[in-house]
């Protein structure tokens, strides 16, 4: 059976599934594989729940004739997203990558085109891998208007083989910062593996959308069909006035006279706004509607997320973290005047530049104006910098211990940050 039988079988099922568990009647599961697990275990019991085809690359696993057999699953995978997405050629797609931000980007552009158009379709949870995005693209409904598939990458050439998958039509790359160290090497490796969504926009005369502050952005986009946003620069598309006010947290920007008051905190999130704007702006979506957009948007899965316990104001940006956006949150949140707090978890995957990073934070925390900084975490623990506000945890295991013995003291805000594997969340519960 090749790609098209199956294609025209995917037409008329209820979609694709890679855990047995999750089975829908009627659908395709597909059995992928990865360190501590074999999918193709599981292509019976798919077809037992109700699938109605699957598809395994081990022979011995082909136990009845709704169980088909490929040389490599993924890359299956992989290949029917590719024909999904020639079929629906005519849908726009609007691809971001970066290094901080992604997310949020995906998610206020989405919520500001949906202000227009009614059949808007983007990524699910953090979909946006080298399996991810497959799935994101095979998602896509026949009836789509518009899609805004984000990217994310851990080392290069993962950005070019993910752009032959989604064939994006526009893109934009929120910025260039210190994460995943450990897959790109370095900085400059990081910068290739973004560029590599402009090389293909490029290839394809598609546009892209330029933070016009961003030097980087700039330079490696001269000669393209561009859209540039800046608060800096006058003669751009889209002119900002970014604002950050003390006696609030929240983001705040004017276009155009018009204030827009987001419940994301922090000025770094600004530009991730600005571009959702400015991507609205080029699709027609009037001003009053991006600012209703903005505006009704809340944040979720622990990003960028205010919460108020105990008269304490809890920032909560603990999905993930990188050396970038650290540095930004604590600069951020240094200048917030109040009686400050932090509880931060290690910076995973930066490889050689782990302690040296980690180092920084501690260095950028002992000059600041933050009372106390909880440290939690392997990596933190062994750093040799140290200060009398500074208290390092092994574990979060280790942390809770002390918690519940000596208590947090009265604050008036706490900054909760770390990469996602610590899961500083479940934190929460013992303020």
């Amino acid at each position: 059976m090749n790609i098209k039988n199956i294609y025209q079988l995917y037409s008329t099922s209820s979609g694709i599934e890679i855990n047995s568990k999750k089975v829908k009647k009627g659908s395709i599961f597909i059995a992928l594989k990865g360190k501590n697990f074999d999918g193709n275990q599981f292509a019976y019991e798919a077809i037992s729940n109700g699938a109605m085809l699957a598809i395994v690359d081990n022979k011995k696993y082909v136990l009845c004739d709704k169980i088909i057999f490929v040389y490599n699953t993924l890359f299956f995978l992989q290949k029917l997203a590719i024909y999904h997405r020639h079929r629906l050629h005519h849908i726009p797609i609007i691809a971001i990558t970066g290094s901080n931000g992604k997310t949020t980007t995906k998610e206020l552009t989405a919520t500001i085109l949906g202000k227009k158009y009614n059949k808007v379709h983007c990524n699910k949870n953090n979909f946006n891998n080298h399996i991810g995005i497959p799935l994101t693209i095979l998602s896509m409904p026949m009836d789509t208007q518009i899609s805004v598939v984000e990217i994310g990458a851990n080392h290069e050439k993962e950005i070019e083989k993910m752009c032959n998958i989604i064939n994006p039509d526009y893109g934009y790359i929120t910025n260039f910062g210190k994460a995943h160290l450990e897959g790109f090497k370095n900085v400059k490796g990081i910068i290739r593996s973004k560029l590599e969504l402009y090389n293909f926009l490029k290839k394809k005369n598609k546009l892209v959308f330029i933070n016009g502050d961003d030097p980087i952005q700039l330079s490696n986009s001269i000669g393209m069909n561009r859209y540039i946003f800046s608060g800096k620069k006058k003669k751009t598309d889209i002119n900002v006035e970014y604002l950050w006010e003390k006696n609030s947290i929240k983001s705040t920007l004017y276009i155009k006279n018009v204030k827009i008051i987001s419940s994301l905190i922090g000025n770094y999130n600004l530009y991730n706004i600005a571009s959702a704007i400015t991507i609205g702006t080029y699709f027609k979506i009037s001003l009053k509607k991006m600012k209703e957009a903005i505006e009704e948007y809340v944040p979720n899965n622990y990003r960028s997320q205010i919460l108020v316990k105990k008269n304490i104001q809890i920032i909560i940006d603990c999905y993930n973290a990188n050396p970038t956006s650290m540095i930004e949150a604590l600069i951020f949140f240094n200048n917030i005047k109040g009686n400050k707090m932090v509880i931060l978890g290690d910076m995973l995957e930066l490889g050689s530049f782990s302690n040296s990073e980690h180092e920084k934070i501690i260095s950028f925390i002992k000059k600041s104006n933050i009372s106390i900084a909880f440290l939690i975490g392997n990596i933190f623990f062994n750093t040799k910098n140290t200060s009398c506000k500074i208290k390092k945890f092994i574990s979060k295991k280790n942390f809770v211990e002390w918690i519940k013995k000596y208590s947090i003291q009265k604050t008036d805000y706490l900054l909760i940050k770390g990469s996602r594997n610590i899961a500083l969340e479940s934190l929460i519960s013992l303020i």
